[in-house]
């Protein structure tokens, strides 16, 4: 298969056949490390929305394979303030740069960040409609700890309505023949356009509203916060804020090979003191982005096929 040249926007531009392909090739770059891959090349991280992990995992990858990285972190600090266009900002960073990656609140706002540009966009996320890096990451994850993707048991629990790493992971894993375990509060619950699909595809998924009677039968804990951000009511997200909380009694009918995971950060979903524990594998989640996007960034730059 061949990336070269190709944007990363949305987990639903991929077949099940690419989605492994991208993760072997992650496998690759992670167990053959080259410092000189994209040696010369240039990156411009754009991102107008906060973000650690993404936004340092992109410019650890990029230097680590010997490119460089522009940008910003805020939008405070761009000509968007003075009212630039997202269209023209693209078209004058592509001026510069041989590949952008992108974080912006809206929805879509990557999809026309790759229209203007003449070089490969990646979507580090739009709004709360998708995150197809993390969604990588967290398949590359998976696979590692379980030592598959097919056939799995998994539980996502917290903020599923505005969460934008659960709907891109809901596709992703809809490939691979899973049972979902939907946890949240109703008003909090997977948009039913995600449902409706999953109906289609024929993936069986439960919803409720309860954590505990499912332990048993999880194969993965998928845990979100509930994102302050996403909210248009303050009273709305302070009635749900800490709504669910992952402790060791939570664990305590756990199915044995569990795997905790959260795309972080976690503002008290999962106790600190699951931290030490067989079952947290969020840390390690967080570490396979490099490996991910080194991969990404190789390939839509035509550095490896």
């Amino acid at each position: 298969m061949d990336f070269k040249g190709r944007d990363i926007i949305s987990i639903y531009d991929f077949s099940k056949a690419e989605l492994l392909y991208l993760l072997k090739a992650a496998k690759q770059v992670e167990d053959r490390p080259n410092s000189a891959l994209l040696k010369g090349r240039i990156m411009a991280a754009l991102f107008f929305e906060p973000s650690t992990r993404t936004r340092l995992s992109f410019t650890s990858a990029m230097e680590q394979l010997g490119g460089q990285v522009l940008g910003f972190s805020s939008s405070a600090v761009t000509s968007t303030e003075k009212g630039e266009s997202l269209w023209d900002t693209i078209k004058m960073t592509e001026q510069y740069a041989d590949i952008i990656a992108i974080r912006h609140p809206l929805e879509g706002s990557a999809r026309l960040a790759a229209e203007a540009a003449k070089v490969p966009v990646i979507n580090a996320g739009d709004g709360s409609n998708q995150h197809p890096t993390q969604t990588l990451l967290d398949l590359y994850t998976i696979q590692k700890t379980k030592g598959k993707l097919e056939g799995l048991h998994i539980g996502i629990v917290g903020d599923l309505k505005y969460g934008r790493t659960v709907h891109s992971l809901v596709i992703a894993l809809s490939h691979f023949n899973p049972t979902f375990y939907f946890i949240s509060p109703q008003s909090l619950s997977m948009p039913e356009n995600y449902l409706a699909e999953l109906r289609e595809k024929k993936i069986r998924y439960f919803e409720t509203a309860e954590i505990t009677h499912t332990m048993p039968r999880l194969d993965v804990l998928y845990a979100t916060r509930i994102q302050k951000e996403r909210f248009p009511d303050a009273l709305e997200y302070e009635k749900h804020k800490g709504a669910y909380k992952i402790t060791k009694a939570t664990l305590k009918n756990a199915k044995e090979g569990l795997k905790i995971m959260h795309p972080l950060p976690r503002v008290g979903e999962i106790d600190p003191e699951i931290d030490s524990t067989e079952y947290a594998v969020y840390f390690q989640q967080a570490g396979n982005g490099i490996p991910v996007r080194k991969a990404l960034l190789s390939l839509c730059l035509g550095a490896i096929k």
